[in-house]
C-alpha cells in the first residue's frame, strides 16, 4: 500500500513538474485586456492596455456594455502595449462589465473587466439617511407632533384604565 501510495504521488509530482517546465516563464499579459482602475465610480476616466496586438499594433476598443461606446488604444513606449481611454458615463449603473478590444491586425479580440461601484462624487461626503428596518417601533417617524398626540394618546388610554378599574373596585355600575 505504502509503495502504491509513493508512485502514484511520484507520477503526480512529474506531471506537474513537466508542466511546469512547458509554460512560459513570463506572461505579460498578451492574452488579456488590463483595466485601470479595475474598480471606478460613474464619471471616471479608465485606461486600457494590452500586448495582444504586438509592438506597434493599435487596436478598437468598446466599452458599450458600460455605455461609453468605441475608443482607439495605440502603440505606446509601456511594454510595447497599445493604451487606450475612456470615460464611464455619470448614468452607469452598478456592476461588472466587459470591455472589449480588436486587434486591427490579425483580429484579435482581448476582454477585460471592469467594476462600476457607487461611489461619492470627488470631495463629497456620503452621510447616511433614512431608517434601519428592525421591525421595532418607528412606526410614527421622527415627527415631533406625531410622537407628542401618541404620546397623549396613551396617557388617555392609561388614565381611563385606571378610573374604570377604580370604579369595578368600588362597585359602581358603569
Amino acid at each position: 500500500m505504502r509503495r502504491t501510495a509513493r508512485l502514484v504521488t511520484g507520477t503526480a509530482l512529474a506531471v506537474v513538474t513537466a508542466g511546469l517546465a512547458v509554460a512560459p516563464a513570463y506572461g505579460g499579459g498578451t492574452g488579456s485586456l488590463d483595466v485601470y482602475p479595475s474598480t471606478a465610480s460613474a464619471g471616471a476616466q479608465v485606461t486600457v492596455n494590452t500586448a495582444a496586438c504586438g509592438e506597434k499594433g493599435t487596436a478598437v476598443g468598446d466599452a458599450g456594455s458600460v455605455g461609453a461606446g468605441t475608443f482607439t488604444l495605440a502603440p505606446s513606449t509601456h511594454e510595447g502595449e497599445a493604451i487606450g481611454q475612456f470615460q464611464v458615463p455619470p448614468s452607469a449603473q452598478p456592476g461588472t462589465y466587459e470591455i472589449v478590444a480588436r486587434c486591427a491586425e490579425g483580429n484579435r479580440q482581448v476582454t477585460g473587466d471592469l467594476v462600476v461601484a457607487l461611489a461619492p462624487a470627488a470631495g463629497q461626503q456620503v452621510q447616511p439617511h433614512g431608517s434601519v428596518k428592525t421591525g421595532v417601533g418607528g412606526a410614527l417617524g421622527p415627527d415631533p407632533v406625531q410622537t407628542a398626540a401618541g404620546v397623549a394618546a396613551l396617557a388617555v388610554a392609561a388614565a381611563g384604565g385606571t378610573w374604570l378599574l377604580h370604579r369595578r373596585a368600588r362597585g359602581d355600575v358603569i
